[in-house]
């Protein structure tokens, strides 16, 4: 006899460096390909995972969401602790719990946010080795943070947007997108070796690509001991985005920080609508999916319970 479908609820991490991003594609190692593969192994079922946000080749995320559906008598908890046991250590079920059955990862999504990392020291370290984009040079920060805020608020981003690769998808898609906050940050770390930075033994506190930026922190590297060296941080939230477009707007950002392109004709990039205007699609190494939204399904039942008494009296 078979039990009821369940559906399952996913919030994944992943270091994408050594992926062909998250969707499914033959022959090639994908995040979701990874996941629907651990899960079918444990239910003995054909999985399909569903992600809210298809990340490209070599991006991370640490808030990624996604779900699939199984008749499996597993609990949400026990998922958790299986797919970890078979996933590549790369990738981690943060958490998992068991939703209703109209719950839609994707579809229900009401807004993303995005991180993009620029290590300004004058070494990369070899741990941020395609976690970060390595740009030591000189940057006016000042204009450049001046140029992300007008970003914010309904723009047409086609100048900030690479062709989805059909000419026939590209000529209907709708090219308008919100966003909410969109501002960049700057943050000091000293170098390993310096007591400061980690325990009594002067290590970093850094234990991996997610740690360091939950934390605030990250491993530290420089030409020598005693350098101070500094993290710039994009953050971009939005309902949702075209291809590659942080990694324009970001690119875009720094030739404003270059002096190629002045904070006060970002609005000229706007209107446009020729993505040869803006700045050049940056390396994915340093763009991360830091978190999704969704509506409180506490608040959608209090609704439902009050428009119900309501008919009732």
């Amino acid at each position: 006899m078979w039990s009821r479908m369940r559906n399952i609820k996913l919030t994944i991490a992943y270091d994408g460096a050594d992926f062909h991003g998250w969707q499914i594609q033959p022959g090639l190692a994908t995040i979701q390909g990874a996941i629907a593969d651990a899960a079918g192994k444990i239910t003995q079922e054909r999985i399909f995972v569903h992600g809210a946000s298809r990340t490209d080749a070599g991006v991370h995320a640490f808030g990624q969401v996604a779900h699939f559906k199984t008749r499996s008598g597993l609990t949400a908890d026990e998922f958790r602790r299986a797919l970890n046991a078979l996933l590549p250590p790369q990738i981690r079920i943060v958490v998992a719990e068991e939703v209703g059955p109209d719950f839609h990862s994707r579809w229900q999504s009401l807004s993303k946010t995005y991180r993009y990392r620029i290590f300004r020291g004058s070494v990369l370290t070899p741990f941020e080795h395609r976690r970060a984009l390595h740009y030591p040079w000189p940057l006016d920060e000042t204009s450049m943070k001046q140029a992300a805020r007008m970003f914010e608020g309904t723009h047409d981003f086609t100048s900030f947007a690479a062709s989805s690769g059909s000419e026939e998808d590209d000529k209907d898609r709708e090219m308008t997108r919100e966003i909410f906050r969109s501002e960049i940050s700057s943050r000091e770390c000293a170098l390993a070796g310096d007591d400061s930075a980690g325990g009594a033994d002067g290590a970093s506190s850094f234990s991996g690509p997610a740690s360091g930026i939950l934390s605030g922190s990250v491993p530290s590297a420089g030409a020598s001991s005693g350098e101070t060296v500094r993290e710039l941080r994009y953050e971009i939230h939005g309902k949702s985005f075209l291809r590659y477009m942080v990694r324009k707007i970001v690119g875009t950002l720094l030739d404003v920080g270059k002096g190629k392109i002045k904070p006060e004709n970002i609005p000229a990039v706007f209107e446009a609508r020729d993505p040869s205007r803006s700045g050049p699609t940056v390396p994915p190494d340093g763009l991360y999916l830091v978190s999704l939204e969704y509506p409180d399904p506490t608040a959608s039942l209090a609704h439902e319970r009050r428009h119900a008494a309501r008919e009732i009296g």
